[in-house]
Parts: C-alpha cells; sequence; structure tokens
C-alpha cells in the first residue's frame, strides 16, 4: 500500500469516525451537533477516498453512514436551534 492523498484523506476519515464513536462512549453528554457533524465528515472524506482506490461494499457503508448523520445532525440542530 502506498500513502497517497486518497489513503490520507481515506486515514483522516476513519479518525473523525473513530473519535466520534470515543467521544460518544466517553462524553457524560453528547452533543449531538458534534457527534453526527464528525461522522458525516468522517464519511464523506472516507468516501471520496474510495471513488479513487473502489471497493463497493465500502463505499455503500460510507453512503448509509453519511445519510444517518445527515439526518442526525438536522434533528440536532432543530432541536438547538
Amino acid at each position: 500500500m502506498t500513502l497517497d492523498w486518497a489513503n490520507v484523506i481515506g486515514l483522516i476519515g476513519s479518525a473523525l469516525m473513530v473519535g466520534a464513536y470515543a467521544y460518544s462512549n466517553m462524553a457524560k453528554q453528547i452533543d449531538f451537533r458534534l457527534f453526527n457533524l464528525l461522522n458525516l465528515v468522517g464519511s464523506l472524506l472516507l468516501g471520496w477516498s474510495l471513488t479513487v482506490h473502489f471497493n463497493m461494499a465500502s463505499l455503500a457503508l460510507e453512503i448509509v453512514w453519511g445519510v444517518i448523520a445527515l439526518f442526525g445532525l438536522a434533528q440536532a440542530c432543530q432541536r438547538k436551534g
């Protein structure tokens, strides 16, 4: 494996998503805007990297993950706004 830009972007996306998961398990009170934003951005970055190093199953997962995060973010913003 080479460490090209697509892999770097994918790794950053993965780090954001793992960070969101860790945050959701460690925080006493979750800011759902932050949680869903991290998941959405992570999903978009991973999705972009998968357009370069294609894997259908992973791309499908990132699309679903991103849609869920987008809906969660919209709900969180409606509650706070």
